[in-house]
């Protein structure tokens, strides 16, 4: 059982239909995290993502897989 809505589990693998959407604003805000306080893009030199930028990691995520922005990990 879902816990949030009371409803089964749903078979991931078994379905017959498929119903999208429109996500209401609510939703939206909901999903969101993170905020954007400088107006750079991507580093030039490192084509990296600029800390607290439009495309900050923090916000988004890293941009590779089991990697850290700092090289570390």
């Amino acid at each position: 059982m879902d816990k949030k809505e009371g409803r089964p589990l749903l078979d991931v693998n078994n379905f017959d239909r498929i119903r999208i959407g429109l996500a209401s604003p609510e939703q939206i805000r909901a999903w969101s995290s993170g905020e954007v306080k400088k107006p750079e893009t991507i580093n030039y030199r490192t084509l990296k993502p600029e800390r607290e930028g439009l495309f900050c990691e923090k916000i988004f995520g890293p941009t590779r897989d089991w990697e850290c922005h700092c090289g570390k990990y």
